[in-house]
């Protein structure tokens, strides 16, 4: 298979260095419509490899903890993309949906309509029997020649009305159960950091979350008076700061690590030793000075002092538990868990003895990592090694039947260099 993919990959190397200005208009609406259908088939051949791979767990052989996030640290895919990818994979094989992979196969519906058949055809099966998911198939496949996913997900809600009229009140419900069970799968929010220190929100929340967010926020959206020059997207980014400073401020979250929910603005030795600057957040987001000095006033902040190499020298601790001090070291330096890929952040992640305590290892900062649940699992009963690099920072050494060579690897999630 690999060498007939390269077939295929000499051949789009020519038309790539073919001149597409020298087509007539038909040529080049043909040669899109081709290169159109191509993909789709190659979607359909990704697919069928990945199904396999997850069938044989090749993922977690790897030291991830899934098939979904082996695939973006593999293919470089966002974690939303490669769940689907693994969702459709496996829908497409469980025998029920031959009609949609082999109309994706052959190019004639894409990977988003093939979504959408497959949810239909699940809910018709339960609802109507194998017979009717059949022919259901058959008429979305077909309109899938002419409407796109939106249209053709709005439309597949009544496909019983076409293939079996006398299921069709019964199967409405059965529908609207599957539409709650997409929505509860569906849901995610991502934040993402951008390159200047702020951050990204997005996300789709299922209609109750909805609800609570816009109850919470909608209150504190409005225009502070005559003289409020903020648009209304400012007014709701200062309505979530400040639901979020009032959640803080009831001491009724869980605690995070083992440690209550708090604020730790990281400074420099040298700043310090003058005055309180510049600072960061311990997710290494940049403060202001002023920023740090109007938090000062509004929340208990530890301080954390680093050295010249970004080391923590001392924290701030509010008990006095070396466990709480170590662990927020802990975050300062690894910022989730340390594993190659993972994306994991310090709240889930346990602290690992790098040697183990019972084999004399100490409990310092020097032997420890942080490690999610399935990472520290991992390490622990696999054949992967940690070690401290020279910067203080965490390596990972892959066995050797992964890696010959056993290249030590990093986790370059959590920082940006």
């Amino acid at each position: 298979m690999v060498e007939e993919l390269a077939q295929v990959d000499e051949a789009v190397d020519a038309c790539l260095d073919a001149s597409a200005w020298s087509l007539g208009e038909q040529e080049l609406i043909a040669a899109l419509d081709a290169t159109h259908r191509l993909a789709q088939r190659l979607v359909a051949l990704q697919l069928t490899l990945v199904r396999e791979l997850d069938g044989r767990g090749t993922a977690r052989a790897q030291g991830a903890s899934s098939t979904t996030v082996w695939l973006r640290e593999r293919l470089r895919l966002t974690i939303p993309a490669a769940r689907r990818l693994v969702d459709l994979a496996a829908a497409l094989d469980n025998g029920r949906n031959d009609g949609a992979r082999q109309a994706l196969a052959h190019g004639a519906i894409t990977a988003e309509q093939a979504r959408v058949i497959t949810d239909t055809v699940t809910t018709v099966h339960s609802a109507a029997g194998a017979a009717v998911a059949d022919k259901a198939t058959g008429v979305l496949v077909e309109w899938a020649g002419q409407f796109d996913p939106t249209l053709l997900r709005r439309m597949s809600t009544r496909i019983l009305d076409h293939v079996a009229p006398d299921a069709a009140d019964a199967a409405a419900k059965a529908a609207l159960d599957a539409a709650a069970r997409r929505a509860d799968r569906d849901r995610h929010l991502t934040v993402s950091e951008q390159t200047d220190g702020r951050l990204r929100l997005t996300g789709t929340l299922d209609a109750e979350t909805a609800g609570l967010l816009r109850a919470a926020i909608d209150p504190l959206s409005g225009p502070a008076g005559p003289d409020d020059t903020r648009t209304p997207g400012q007014r709701r980014h200062d309505a979530l700061a400040d639901v979020c400073r009032l959640a803080l401020r009831t001491g009724d979250l869980p605690a995070n690590g083992g440690e209550p929910a708090q604020i730790v603005v990281t400074t420099g030795y040298d700043s310090l030793s003058q005055q309180l600057g510049a600072g960061a957040l311990d997710t290494g987001l940049a403060l202001t000075p002023q920023t740090v000095r109007r938090l000062a006033c509004d929340a208990a902040i530890l301080p954390a002092v680093l050295g010249g190499v970004g080391q923590p020298l001392d924290v701030g601790r509010q008990r006095r538990l070396i466990t709480g001090s170590l662990r927020r070291a802990l975050v300062l330096r690894d910022r989730g868990c340390a594993f190659p890929g993972c994306d994991r952040p310090p709240r889930w992640c346990d602290a690992h003895h790098i040697r183990h305590w019972v084999d004399g290892g100490s409990t310092s900062l020097t032997n420890a990592v942080l490690l999610c649940g399935y990472h520290h699992r991992h390490i622990h009963q696999g054949e992967w090694t940690v070690r401290l690099g020279s910067d203080g920072r965490p390596m990972f050494v892959p066995p050797a039947w992964l890696d010959p060579n056993q290249i030590p690897r990093r986790n370059h999630y959590h920082r940006r260099n």
